[in-house]
């Protein structure tokens, strides 16, 4: 059976999170997505730890459930936690971020006792540690070797392994002795699966896809979508450690089918640039300026794809030649983006939070049936023309992006700037 999984995300103690990210908010969104599995995040927090132990049943299977959930349909909770691990090392500042999953509060709880003798893990839901990420991992996992630790978001420049601020440049380097323990690897917003296939060291690793939440709206903006016998801890634990990224065993009885993905150019780190600035480069624009903004003359961020560029294997030529053998993904754009392009207002207006709300309920859809699994004739009987036309075309990759660049999301459009003014956009598609 196939099993949508968000395993990255916060709560409302993690800073700069909304206050609805608590079990009842991420139920509910989550029911709306249509994912089965969500990370709790944040699991060393003591208030949100009490939470969890308070207000969720052990369902036997190192899974848990909200006690209020009332819908057949209501997503199960996997204990998942962001570490931010800020640390010296060769006589540089490294900034990495790494999640970590467990299978059980008592795990969790020994766990939340060791880091809390080396930092305060009260101080935020994702909490700053002065311990190397291989420090970190030999610590998890001599706690519990049923534990993932996972880099998050790779490539990210400020927080991240592979980060063009981290000065990492392989696995090894970050992780030293404990490299054989990272199985799997999170792809962050601003790269896509394609992009990883360029770096034949992460061939042997899982890739996993996450939303890194920080509303409810925003989960299931990434995930990662498993195969397995059945539903629990042990067998998305089995999957990630046994999927790779390129040749996969066909026959493993629990493994990651597909990723779901943002279109990575969206994402706040996809290009160069300097935000201060408003100046966006693209990784060639970068190295005429020798990484200098061309405003201010200080250093630009450099990004997702010109770091990759930069580690980088293969050739895309190379990459297209064997695509065939890696885990597929699938790209999409969240609905409420979708209908405000459509009705052109904000995606948070009342207008667009209404006609979510109309889709999903006079079709019985979740978010993820309308933008992948639902057929167009299905989807014909709820959306407006102008809405399905968005959804064909967002399925198909017909679209327009400009990148995101240090710090500041991208935009993506469906309709040409032609097609965009009301009856304009009728006429012209319809």
């Amino acid at each position: 059976m196939e099993f949508i999984a968000d395993l990255h995300l916060h709560s409302k103690y993690s800073r700069a999170c909304s206050k609805n990210l608590d079990l009842a908010g991420n139920t509910a969104a989550g029911r709306k997505k249509g994912i089965q599995v969500i990370g709790t995040g944040d699991f060393t927090h003591p208030a949100w730890f009490k939470e969890l132990t308070d207000n969720t049943k052990d369902l036997g299977n190192g899974l848990l459930k909200y006690k209020e959930s009332t819908h057949e349909n209501d997503p199960v909770f996997m204990l998942t936690q962001e570490i931010s691990c800020i640390y010296s090392k060769g006589g540089k500042m490294r900034r990495n971020h790494i999640v970590i999953t467990a299978p059980s509060l008592k795990v969790v709880g020994k766990i939340a006792d060791a880091l809390g003798k080396i930092g305060n893990i009260a101080s935020d839901g994702r909490p700053i540690l002065g311990m190397s990420s291989e420090d970190l991992a030999k610590k998890v996992l001599d706690i519990s070797e049923e534990c993932l630790i996972i880099p998050a978001h790779i490539w990210t420049p400020w927080f991240s392994t592979f980060g063009s601020k981290s000065g990492y440049d392989s696995l090894e380097e970050c992780f030293g002795e404990v490299t054989k323990y990272i199985y799997a690897f999170e792809t962050g917003l601003s790269s896509d699966p394609e992009m990883n296939r360029r770096v034949k060291e992460l061939d042997n690793l899982a890739l996993v896809s996450n939303g890194d939440a920080h509303s409810p709206p925003n989960l299931g903006r990434e995930a990662t979508v498993f195969e397995l016998e059945d539903l629990s801890y042990s067998n998305i634990y089995s999957a990630i450690k046994e999927s790779k990224m390129l040749g996969s065993d066909q026959n493993l009885k629990n493994k990651i089918s597909y990723t779901i993905e943002f279109y990575p150019e969206e994402g706040k780190y996809h290009w160069d640039g300097h935000r201060d600035c408003k100046v966006r480069l693209s990784p060639k624009e970068t190295i005429k300026c020798k990484e200098i903004c061309p405003k201010c003359k200080k250093k630009v961020t450099v990004g997702v794809e010109a770091r990759v560029e930069d580690l980088a294997t293969r050739t895309k030529e190379e990459v297209e030649k064997i695509k065939d053998e890696f885990t597929p993904y699938k790209s999409l754009i969240p609905l409420e983006e979708v209908i405000s392009e459509v009705v052109g207002v904000g995606k948070k207006s009342k207008t667009v939070q209404t006609e979510y709300e109309r889709i999903l309920k006079e079709g019985d859809f979740s978010e993820f049936d309308v933008l992948l699994h639902s057929s167009l004739g299905d989807l014909k009987e709820v959306l407006s023309p102008e809405e399905l036309e968005a959804i064909k075309r967002m399925r198909s990759g017909d679209i327009q992006i400009e990148p995101g660049y240090d710090g500041e999301y991208g935009t993506v459009k469906i309709f040409k700037l032609e097609e965009r003014n009301g009856k304009a956009v009728q006429s012209t598609l319809f």
